[in-house]
């Protein structure tokens, strides 16, 4: 059976020797000086962490007047984390082979961590439910046209805003051990990426595949378990996205 990312190769290969074939349809969006479009998106978050000298020792709290002592912390650890996005396309045309585009996304994405203590039977999951609305800025560098196909190159920066509900984060009243891992509501991210810009009739579909990556430590500092080990939590998202503008 073919993995998501051996579909998507084949799948845009497929395409490409599709318009490869076709006839040279007209330039359309492309000879706009300024257009619009749309985007679905794929998203993969991953935690990056980086330890504190002292991360595997027992957390210590007093909680309402009583004394909590945890156990050493054996493990620490993310995995990947599927979601989704829908969004817009702005693009501004600089030159024949060069454009300015800002695609603002609304990005429904969990982030998983996980926690192995001394003693406990089972691996503790913690997850980060986020809702982002997400505004990339980016440079697009694009080939020269070849009939109905052209590969782009593209660069720039993401600023993240967090709209989740509070009550993901209203953790108060709960004992230690119940506490969630929190994450700042908005940060700023580095991204890279490639596509083809494939071009039919009336449209013209993009598939992109792009890789971002959190400049700023996006942990929100608490007296926790969970946010005691890390000294700075990092952020990775890697992206496939269809535009069709």
């Amino acid at each position: 059976m073919l993995s998501k990312k051996n579909f998507y190769l084949l799948f845009v290969g497929l395409m490409a020797m599709q318009t490869a074939n076709a006839q040279n349809w007209g330039g359309g969006v492309d000879d706009d000086n300024l257009h619009f479009g749309f985007t679905f998106q794929y998203v993969s978050s991953e935690f990056k962490f980086l330890k504190k000298r002292d991360w595997q020792e027992p957390f210590q709290s007093v909680d309402e007047g009583i004394p909590f002592t945890g156990t050493r912390l054996r493990s620490l650890s993310s995995k990947p984390s599927p979601g989704f996005g829908i969004g817009f396309v702005v693009n501004k045309r600089l030159g024949e082979n060069a454009d300015l585009r800002l695609t603002p996304t609304l990005v429904f994405n969990d982030r998983l961590a996980y926690y192995e203590f001394e003693g406990e039977e089972a691996i503790i999951e913690k997850k980060v439910q986020s809702t982002m609305v997400e505004f990339p800025l980016g440079i697009k560098l694009k080939s020269d046209r070849r009939n109905n196909f052209r590969a782009y190159i593209i660069g720039g920066a993401k600023y993240s805003i967090d709209i989740g509900s509070k009550k993901r984060t209203n953790d108060a009243s709960f004992g230690a051990m119940e506490k969630f891992l929190k994450n700042k509501k908005n940060f700023l991210s580095y991204e890279a990426g490639f596509g083809f810009d494939l071009y039919f009739e009336y449209f013209k579909m993009s598939p992109e595949l792009k890789l971002s990556y959190a400049l700023n430590d996006i942990l929100k500092n608490d007296a926790s378990p969970y946010s005691k080990p890390i000294d700075k939590l990092m952020l990775r998202h890697v992206t496939f996205s269809l535009f069709f503008e």
